[in-house]
């Protein structure tokens, strides 16, 4: 018998034909197909696959209480908590858009520019940040109290970071020009040289010099400075303490308010200059810097005091604010001017544009 016939075998129940091929990539997998060998990292991966499969129930429940411990205040969850700031910056902007008008796409532009100024500069120094949307609300509005927030803000931002010690504030129109410069290396670690504690030398407002019982050698809770109309708050700092807990408590009072708001046409400011002028406690634990230390002028603001070098913005100062640029000012080309002066003067070496 010639294996063309065929072959029957005792353990088949048929015959094996073997000059038929085989007809499909179908056939040849159902015989006998070898694999690659596989190398070191498909193996791993097939294990850590196999182990991610195995042990997936518990992996996601891991993963839950992860995300509820570093991200939620979900109670008898242990929580995750990060160092906690010591400065934290507050930026006063206005995110949802306009009340009395629409924004246009400059001021949106403006506002963009200023709060990437301020991220920027916490995340390099590992500082705060929150963004108080200064937008008019009701809560205000019905005690005519929309231009006070500032003090309200404060009062907010201290409950929210409760382990902060020093709390900048800082107005829309502003931009930090040094941002390689840390406020401690700037002046928080050297404040009894760096600030002035009387007005003798500096006194826009002529308010009193000196009041009886004031201790100078207290230590220092509110920082600010001056310019050509008395006090400025488009960039201070108030430490956490006591004493400035109290501060702001009688800076909100709505006693006071309400027998001065219609005399006082810089709102907190002139509110804040009255008790500095008559409160021997007030005064002891409050510190001036220069002008241009924090806040600094562009050209046209002060334009009374246009010759006094003092109050405007030279190369190399810390802050520019751009008070007042929205009365008859460009505050678009003011904020791209110094946003482009800023990265001049930082441009790496090894850059060409």
């Amino acid at each position: 018998m010639s294996l063309e016939e065929g072959i029957s075998l005792p353990y088949t129940k048929g015959k094996i034909d073997v000059e038929k091929p085989l007809d499909s990539e179908s056939d040849y997998s159902r015989t006998f197909k070898p694999g690659r060998p596989s190398t070191p990292s498909q193996s791993a991966a097939r294990s850590a696959t196999g182990l991610l499969m195995h042990y997936k129930k518990g992996i996601l429940i891991l993963a839950t209480l992860l995300f509820l411990s570093f991200f939620t205040s979900v109670p008898l969850i242990p929580h995750f908590k990060t160092s906690s700031p010591k400065v934290v910056l507050i930026l006063a902007a206005n995110e949802g858009g306009g009340v009395l008008k629409w924004k246009g796409p400059q001021e949106w532009s403006v506002e963009r520019s200023s709060i990437a100024n301020k991220q920027q500069y916490a995340k390099t120094h590992g500082y705060g940040l929150t963004i108080k949307d200064m937008t008019i609300k009701k809560r205000y509005s019905h005690e005519w109290r929309e231009s006070w927030e500032k003090v309200d803000i404060l009062k907010e931002t201290m409950r929210q970071f409760p382990d902060a010690e020093w709390f900048w504030w800082l107005d829309l129109h502003t931009y930090i020009m040094e941002p390689q410069i840390s406020l401690e290396e700037h002046f928080l670690n050297d404040l009894q040289n760096q600030t002035y504690r009387t007005l003798e030398n500096f006194n826009p407002l002529g308010l009193p010099v000196d009041l009886p019982y004031v201790d100078y050698n207290k230590p220092i809770d509110l920082i600010i400075t001056q310019d050509c109309g008395g006090f400025n708050l488009g960039s201070f700092l108030i430490r956490r303490s006591d004493w400035s807990e109290m501060l702001l408590d009688y800076w909100w009072d709505p006693a006071m308010y309400e027998q001065m708001h219609m005399q006082w046409e810089h709102k907190e400011q002139d509110a804040l200059e009255s008790l500095y002028s008559t409160q021997a406690w007030i005064r002891e634990r409050t510190a001036f810097l220069p002008l241009r230390k924090i806040n600094a002028f562009p050209p046209g603001a002060c334009s009374d005091k246009a010759k006094d070098p003092q109050y405007f913005f030279q190369i190399h100062d810390f802050v520019i604010n751009m008070a007042g640029c929205e009365y008859g000012r460009d505050c678009w080309g003011e904020m791209e001017h110094y946003k482009a002066l800023s990265k001049k003067l930082h441009l790496n070496w090894w850059k060409f544009w």
